[in-house]
């Protein structure tokens, strides 16, 4: 098992010119898409479509008028083309009463767009501290080659959470020595290394900020 990662959307054009068709890809967006779509889909929603732009989701609602459209842009929930989408991108709106057996289309500022740049994929997860466990279990269980973690960050920067959930993620699996190769493992550990280092700098201003 080889186990790549991405930190930012900044470097996802590459994955345009790149043959993903062997490639597991686990998208992170912690704050808050690929959180969202697993308590989406925890809560009873049939189904969740992600899409890039606004233009998408409005085209597919008015095809689809049966749909609920989630998403935000900024952090605000989308109002545009003269639809106002039913739902953010907050975990918490996401009820069992309002998206029980729904189909969501979804289109949010990075983490639907990390998910689309992963389309030629041969799986693609998203992934969330919320369904870690699961995800790392289904990567042992299906013993996939080479694995593309992909962090969606904030607009085109890093985001702390995504990157400690990957290294989280990575921890969980190099658990396991069976199932990755030396090389990877030395290069997995450093990553979770700088993981840890994310997490030590966030306790530190934490801590800074209680005082």
């Amino acid at each position: 098992m080889q186990i790549e990662t991405i930190l930012t959307l900044a470097e996802l054009p590459v994955l345009a010119q790149r043959d993903l068709r062997a490639t597991m890809c686990v998208v992170f967006d912690v704050l808050r898409a690929t959180s969202t779509f697993v308590t989406a889909l925890h809560h009873g929603a049939k189904a969740i479509i992600p899409v890039s732009e606004i233009a998408e989701a409005v085209a597919i609602r008015k095809s689809q008028p049966g749909v609920l459209l989630g998403g935000e842009r900024d952090g605000i929930r989308i109002s545009a083309e003269g639809i106002d989408f039913d739902l953010g991108n907050s975990p918490r709106e996401y009820t069992p009463e309002k998206i029980r057996g729904k189909t969501i289309v979804s289109t949010t500022t990075n983490g639907t767009r990390a998910l689309r740049a992963c389309v030629g994929a041969k799986t693609i997860l998203a992934a969330s501290f919320l369904n870690l466990t699961a995800t790392a279990e289904f990567l042992r269980q299906k013993n996939f080659t080479d694995i593309l973690l992909v962090c969606a960050g904030t607009r085109e920067n890093k985001a702390d959470e995504d990157v400690l959930a990957a290294g989280a993620l990575i921890e969980l699996l190099i658990r396991d020595e069976t199932i990755i190769s030396a090389h990877s493992r030395s290069a997995a550990r450093a990553r979770l290394q700088f993981a840890q280092c994310i997490d030590y700098g966030l306790c530190q201003r934490h801590k800074n900020h209680v005082a």
